[in-house]
């Protein structure tokens, strides 16, 4: 289970791939598409696609490019289903909540029947 930074940032890789299962990206491309209120700095992006690499979701070469860090990201198998992980998440999370919101309507009403049987 990935943390929120290394979620968003794996969002932005899968958004830039777009399907194709590699793409060609700097550090600065990424951090253009991830939340301004956070302070990504370079090197910090590059820690967590360090340790998303590492995590198997996808293969990262490092190049440059007229002096710019450049990275040839190609996307492994968790990588290319990482949306539908996401979604997956999203979905365990909203049923959790909802079975906890129906557990407590639940124990509400038998409260009530049993405050009116014993009173």
């Amino acid at each position: 289970m990935l943390n929120k930074q290394e979620n968003e940032v794996m969002k932005a890789v899968y958004d830039m791939c777009d399907g194709k299962g590699s793409c060609l990206v700097s550090p600065l491309e990424i951090m253009s598409i991830l939340p301004e209120k956070k302070k990504y700095t370079p090197e910090k992006v590059d820690a967590i696609l360090r340790s998303l690499e590492l995590d198997d979701y996808f293969d990262m070469i490092e190049s440059e490019r007229k002096g710019e860090k450049m990275y040839v990201i190609t996307l492994h198998p968790n990588g290319e289903a990482y949306d539908r992980t996401r979604l997956q998440t999203r979905r365990s999370v909203a049923f959790k909540i909802a079975l906890s919101a129906a557990g407590a309507v639940v124990t509400f009403v038998v409260g009530v029947i049993l405050k009116s049987i014993f009173s």
